[in-house]
């Protein structure tokens, strides 16, 4: 599982005219021999709500190679996630949190997990708000991403990856430290809000509804406000020459958190706008 990917907070960004209810879209034209395919994930989610329509894999099927935000089967991937998961500039999270949120923080870690903030405050935030989501699942969560991993190595497929480990965790290291500390201890503070709110934004991917998504992500309090760019617009734009070459190379299957698809500068639109035609696959 991509334990740096676990953070839903940046899963959905805004759509606009988003009237078919899809996570698989079909990119084709501009020059394209054969179509690709993109594919909206959910970085976590129980067994019970998991599910892939027979479209995605059809489509995974005709695909000659496929790409993941990471590349999935590198044998390093684990030790360069461990590399990053730690603060390197001496500090530890008590030195971003005030009094009563370290201590709420370490009361709730040393419940859930059997360790205090005392013995993994050595992490980086977003590290540990990963290991919190898994505290908020009442269940073993399943991984889009080691789904299309196993796929791609049992049919013999290419696995590659659209940024490195280093890269995507540079993203979170862009945003403030204390901020992401604060949020941190916000979500244990409103556990049972969060709680709720990750069932109904899972109940809403399941019906591949995107403009619900739009309106529970609108209305939320979890969000990093000021660094959506950071979290989207940026690596989009980044991803899309490496998606042209891939696509003019071969069909390719991508799939990437379901927020980076759509929005005025999420990944369709920006192929649009290069002259791709793209639809969505039902």
């Amino acid at each position: 599982m991509k334990t740096i990917q676990l953070i839903l907070l940046c899963l959905f960004a805004h759509w606009t005219n988003a009237q078919e209810k899809s996570l698989l879209w079909e990119i084709s034209g501009n020059g394209l021999s054969k179509p690709s395919y993109v594919y909206g994930t959910i970085h976590v989610i129980c067994p019970k709500d998991y599910f892939l329509t027979d479209s995605t894999k059809a489509s995974f099927q005709k695909a000659e190679q496929v790409y993941l935000e990471l590349d999935m089967d590198d044998p390093a991937m684990m030790t360069k996630m461990t590399q990053t998961m730690m603060l390197t500039n001496g500090k530890k999270m008590k030195d971003y949190l005030k009094p009563d949120d370290y201590t709420l923080l370490s009361d709730y870690f040393r419940q859930k997990m059997g360790m205090s903030l005392d013995q993994i405050g050595g992490m980086k935030p977003f590290t540990l708000m990963s290991m919190l989501y898994m505290t908020l699942l009442s269940c073993q969560p399943q991984s889009y991403e080691m789904v299309f991993t196993q796929m791609a190595i049992s049919t013999k497929k290419e696995l590659l990856g659209l940024e490195s480990v280093e890269f995507q965790m540079g993203v979170f290291d862009q945003i403030p430290y204390e901020k992401q500390a604060a949020l941190l201890a916000d979500m244990v503070r409103k556990k049972e809000e969060s709680s709720k709110e990750f069932g109904a934004m899972v109940a809403l991917y399941k019906q591949q509804d995107l403009e619900g998504l739009l309106k529970l992500m609108d209305d939320s309090d979890w969000d990093f406000n000021g660094y959506e760019d950071i979290l989207l617009a940026n690596r989009n734009t980044a991803w899309v020459p490496i998606m042209e070459n891939a696509m003019k190379a071969k069909s390719t299957f991508f799939a990437v958190g379901a927020g980076h698809l759509g929005g005025t500068k999420g990944v369709l639109q920006l192929l649009k706008k290069k002259g791709y035609k793209v639809k969505a696959v039902l």
